[in-house]
């Protein structure tokens, strides 16, 4: 198994994503998240035939953490409502190439999909098919080499958003050559789903999950207690 289980009951399977491994939907049919889990539940459960998962929150390949995966499709009808309506907390920690001009601040931008480079890029307002992208930030700590560690409360959800709107302000994440860092890095990208609040979709109690970073970011040599950090 290639990813830790954070939280798990007949409605629900909450993990830590590893990097380098996609959540879903491979051309090459090489594992992902959602095969790895279902072989989990299976193994686990000793369930015969296809097992159900729906996916209501996904992660980039070379990013890490949280995941939440509904185990039935009323609790992934319930869960994709939360996602929709943003009633979901989700909050990121980040290591960026460059400090931000700005110690907190809220990022607004249009995002649209660039498919000739295979990426998201930022459009004036009101472009046909653009989509509303916003996040609000502020740096934890300051690191070497005039990176930071930053916290990110992710308001919408857009494909690669938090790389796309730092990159746009010259702030690349740490590894993350596709928008513009100089790094590469063996841990992927410094981008990990750190916290997750939502509602579960069936006891209707708060549901929070939380994934300190991998092994990886021991390189940065972070000051910052994670554990002790609070609400802004």
């Amino acid at each position: 198994m290639k990813f830790t289980v954070l939280y798990e009951d007949n409605h629900v399977l909450a993990v830590s994503k590893p990097t380098g491994l996609a959540t879903m939907g491979t051309s090459s049919g090489t594992a992902t998240l959602v095969t790895l889990a279902k072989d989990y539940i299976k193994t686990r459960y000793g369930k015969p035939g296809n097992v159900y998962l729906g996916v209501v929150s996904r992660l980039d390949s070379l990013a890490t953490g949280v995941v939440i995966l509904a185990r039935t499709s009323k609790a992934a009808a319930r869960l994709a409502e939360q996602f929709r309506t943003g009633s979901v907390r989700k909050r990121y920690l980040v290591v960026l190439e460059r400090r931000p001009a700005a110690a907190c601040a809220d990022c607004r931008d249009w995002v649209d999909k660039d498919e000739s480079a295979h990426r998201m890029r930022c459009v004036p307002p009101g472009t046909p098919g653009a989509k509303e992208a916003t996040l609000r930030y502020r740096v934890l700590e300051q690191l070497r080499n005039g990176a930071a560690l930053v916290e990110v409360e992710l308001e919408s959800g857009r494909k690669h958003q938090i790389r796309l709107q730092f990159s746009e302000r010259g702030c690349p994440v740490f590894g993350d050559r596709k928008y513009g860092a100089r790094h590469v890095w063996a841990g992927g990208i410094a981008l990990h789903s750190w916290q997750l609040e939502c509602e579960h979709p069936v006891r209707r109690t708060r549901l929070s999950l939380q994934a300190l970073p991998p092994r990886s970011w021991q390189e940065f040599q972070l000051a910052t207690h994670l554990d002790a950090v609070g609400d802004w």
